[in-house]
């Protein structure tokens, strides 16, 4: 049976006005009331019409997603949920991949108002300088948070607590009496303070490049070297969850005892991850959390509910514990 904006209204506690306005993207509506009102859409799953919809406001109903590419497993994860969020909001999603190319992300920003309603930029939005009025962009993952200022004031932007996630890996390292640790993949001095705040002399953690892509190939080449050039390691911490189980194939293939003789952590929580011999300990940065933060900063910018400053969201992170780290002390 179709579910009608009655409905909707009746359940959100508002009139059909308010939710018409809400639905139609306009302006100077309390935020709680728009909060509701998406709530009432999702549970009972009301579709608006959308013809109707681009007649009256000029929106598309569409938002754009821009990634650089779709076959590393964790961004084509993060798309999916940006797209079911999108969903939520009654809007339709379109994935435009950009290999890396600014002459593509501009192209897709340059859509804004025709094709889409506004973006989601998976990654920084360097090229954004018009994020905040009636064609928003929202950058996820871009290290805005982590910066003196959200992408020079330009965007909305949602991150992961990075500061968070180092902590709970230099915790458990320690825990588990870990004390030579090795990076595997980008340097990061967040990481370094944390594994200094845990008791482990930063200065005398090695650190292995990964080259240009981070892959399973790249961690178990990485992990190679780090077996030759420091047999005393006991613990990998990797750039992502690819690099940790390709670190854990080439480690197992030298006949080394994961984790008795040297541990492994990862960044993604990838599904391969649960099922890899053995299981990876990996930081989960919750992509259905900052899915969901994203287009909500998204649509209170269509409805005309955001403050003219930018806004930055940290997203809260969770450390799994799984067998690559659970063998105990070593030494």
């Amino acid at each position: 049976m179709r579910v009608t904006m009655r409905e909707v209204a009746d359940r959100a506690g508002v009139s059909i006005k308010t939710v018409s306005r809400v639905v139609n993207g306009e302006p100077h509506i309390r935020p709680e009331k728009v909060r509701r009102v998406h709530a009432a859409i999702d549970e009972l799953g009301w579709v608006p019409n959308r013809t109707a919809r681009t007649l009256r406001t000029g929106l598309v109903g569409m938002v754009g997603i821009a990634v650089t590419e779709l076959r590393r497993p964790y961004l084509a994860g993060l798309v999916e949920a940006l797209v079911t969020e999108a969903d939520r909001y009654g809007m339709l999603a379109a994935v435009e991949p950009t290999h890396g190319d600014p002459a593509r992300l501009e192209a897709v920003l340059a859509a804004r108002g025709k094709a889409f309603d506004g973006v989601v930029v998976i990654g920084p939005a360097a090229l954004v300088t018009d994020g905040l009025d009636d064609r928003p962009v929202v950058a996820v993952q871009g290290g805005a948070t982590q910066m003196d200022g959200p992408m020079d004031g330009a965007v909305d932007s949602v991150d992961e607590d990075v500061a968070e996630a180092a902590a709970l890996v230099a915790r458990h390292l320690a825990v588990m009496g870990r004390s030579r640790p090795a990076l595997l993949g980008a340097d990061r001095a967040r990481m370094r303070a944390a594994l200094a705040g845990a008791g482990i002399d930063p200065a005398a953690v090695p650190h292995v490049e990964l080259g240009e892509v981070a892959d399973r190939r790249a961690g178990a080449q990485a992990a190679v070297r780090v077996l030759e050039e420091h047999p005393d390691v006991d613990a990998l911490l990797c750039v992502n969850d690819e690099v940790a189980l390709g670190a854990l194939a080439a480690l197992v293939k030298h006949g080394v005892n994961v984790p008795g003789q040297v541990a492994a952590i990862g960044y993604g929580n990838l599904e391969d991850g649960r099922f890899s011999t053995p299981s990876l300990t990996t930081v989960d940065p919750g992509p259905a959390r900052l899915a969901r933060s994203a287009l909500e900063l998204l649509a209170d910018r269509l409805a005309g509910t955001a403050p003219r400053r930018p806004r930055a969201v940290v997203s809260p992170v969770e450390l799994i514990r799984r067998e690559s780290t659970l063998g105990g002390d070593p030494r």
